[in-house]
């Protein structure tokens, strides 16, 4: 049996990226985590939904995105993008994450507590782990 091994944060790590990708695209919007207490007009949640190890070093964590802006064009548009740039990190400055399956989405789903249009997506990440073996 070979040593354990860990794998990095997914939800971390596609935030990283999704924020610098964004910045770099022109469209600089918040990318957390949590929706914070006051949560800006344009804005991206990323959550860890489930997802299952594909073997011993290959993670495969369900991400579900969601997506705020003022008016449902742009929504529509910031869920495009976001969406496009995800798919994009495989590569990303050697990220351990190396492909990106879609698995729901885009959708609209306004926000149930303020009404504000908001879109959503979901995908699968593939994130090569590491060994814990000193």
């Amino acid at each position: 049996m070979g040593a354990p091994v860990e794998f990095p944060d997914a939800a971390a790590v596609v935030r990283s990226y999704l924020q610098a990708a964004l910045a770099a695209h022109g469209t600089p919007v918040p990318v957390r985590t949590r929706v914070p207490d006051q949560r800006p007009d344009r804005f991206i949640r990323i959550e860890r939904v489930g997802g299952t190890l594909l073997d011993r070093v290959t993670d495969r964590p369900r991400l579900a995105f969601e997506v705020w802006a003022p008016s449902e064009e742009e929504t529509a548009d910031l869920t495009k993008v976001a969406r496009a740039l995800v798919h994009a990190i495989p590569g990303w400055r050697g990220a351990v994450a190396y492909d990106v399956v879609d698995v729901g989405g885009p959708n609209t789903a306004p926000d149930p507590i303020s009404g504000q249009e908001r879109g959503t997506f979901a995908v699968e990440v593939s994130l090569r782990g590491k060994s814990l073996a000193a």
